[in-house]
């Protein structure tokens, strides 16, 4: 019967799991102020989301 000699480090055994790239995040316009930003989240630029303002901007001095 096949038995391991030793236990094998959690690194040894990560390094299965770790074969995938890294993706850019998915960034699209936004249709109040045309800036990109992640999909359904609010637009830091403008505060709007889903056509409303959540966020209320500062006054610049």
């Amino acid at each position: 019967m096949a038995v391991p000699k030793g236990k094998q480090s959690k690194s040894r055994t990560n390094k299965r799991y770790a074969n995938y790239k890294a993706e850019a995040p998915t960034l699209v316009e936004c249709p109040h102020c045309h800036e990109l930003k992640l999909a359904h989240r609010v637009c830091k630029n403008c505060g709007y989301y889903d056509g409303q303002e959540v966020v209320a901007k500062k006054e610049e001095k």
